[in-house]
């Protein structure tokens, strides 16, 4: 096993066996801030940055709003590890919610990709370069949909008519055989132009979490 340091909240661990990734697994624990993504052997441990986690918990409470406004059932499994030791793939996203396989899994507790469906949908914030391509891990596990929010990306288009604010970009890919390929529209939220988040949590940034959310509810309701 090798070790190197890519930058202060990265660790990359290369030449791991399956058993390795497990047993570290254990001996992380589940109370802990890294998450981890493996793939043939290497596998790299992230410590996210407090702007990293503003931007995961307010998508995710845009995506949850968004989906009780629609009066959509679903499911929220946070940074669930996800693995399939045959495919030598596992990570653990910024967030994953289950749609259309919410009834599938309701009240289930223990998760095997092996039998039980993957999520519906998982979110990456990418705040940060990641050494591991988790489009390749995701799709070994076959996740159809994902989301990836990317705040060095800047002047997304606002909601705004005519004004401009310093926001990032969400991007959404679904899956296409064995890799994903960048669309216009969500399969999870097909009415929404969900390019609209990031202005819409910019603009209501300074104003509180439920000034965002009220204005995230009256969007849905506008453009469903």
């Amino acid at each position: 096993m090798s070790t190197a340091l890519s930058q202060a909240n990265r660790v990359l661990l290369h030449n791991l066996s399956w058993q390795q990734f497990e047993n570290l697994l254990l001996d992380l624990g589940n109370s802990r801030a890294a998450r981890v993504a493996y793939e043939d052997g290497t596998l790299e441990i992230m410590t996210p940055l407090p702007e990293h986690e503003y931007y995961k918990e307010a998508i995710s409470i845009v995506i949850q709003d968004i989906a009780e406004t629609l009066e959509i059932d679903y499911e929220c499994l946070g940074s669930t590890t996800w693995k399939r030791e045959r495919y030598l793939a596992g990570v653990e996203p910024d967030n994953c919610f289950y749609f259309q396989n919410e009834a599938a899994i309701r009240g289930k507790l223990d998760f095997n990709l092996e039998q039980d469906p993957p999520p519906d949908l998982a979110l990456e914030i990418d705040l940060t370069n990641k050494s591991l391509d988790r489009f390749s891990i995701y799709a070994r596990l076959g996740v159809p949909e994902i989301w990836c929010y990317d705040q060095r990306s800047k002047q997304a288009p606002s909601v705004q008519e005519g004004a401009c604010f310093d926001s990032g970009v969400l991007t959404i890919y679904q899956r296409q055989g064995e890799t994903y390929q960048n669309v216009e529209i969500s399969g999870i939220f097909p009415s929404l132009p969900i390019q609209d988040i990031p202005a819409l949590l910019e603009r209501y940034r300074g104003e509180g979490r439920r000034s965002l959310r009220r204005a995230i509810r009256e969007w849905t309701i506008a453009h469903r």
